[in-house]
């Protein structure tokens, strides 16, 4: 069995094909270094426990605007800064463990969709 196991890599792949997120990206979003998501990646290395919280919020997050956005959107839609967040940056709340502000901008876009 190869070092790349567990829920970390899995999510890091996550976060690339459904966010468009690189490893800059996430680097950024967590505020390590691009090397340090690499061993993430490879499994070698797992995030200190707060860190883990910031991508664990951040996975959930990308996983629920797939409903609404292809990779490329999300990307965007993270970094854009927001009216709904009073001029904030998502990927910024994440990071700041402000992750609860964003899912309520989710849930009102939810309760939005009439099919």
């Amino acid at each position: 069995m190869s070092g790349k196991s567990g829920a970390m890599p899995r999510y890091i792949d996550d976060l690339n094909e459904f966010g468009g997120l690189s490893g800059t990206d996430i680097a950024n979003i967590a505020d390590v270094s691009k090397a340090t998501v690499s061993r993430w990646k490879s499994g070698t290395v797992k995030p200190q426990p707060d860190t883990q919280l910031v991508l664990s919020d951040l996975h959930f997050i990308v996983q629920r605007l797939t409903e609404y956005y292809s990779a490329d959107e999300i990307r965007t839609w993270l970094y854009a800064r927001h009216p709904q967040l009073d001029g904030q940056r998502a990927i910024d709340l994440i990071n700041q463990n402000r992750s609860e502000d964003i899912l309520r901008i989710l849930d009102r876009l939810d309760s939005d969709v009439y099919l």
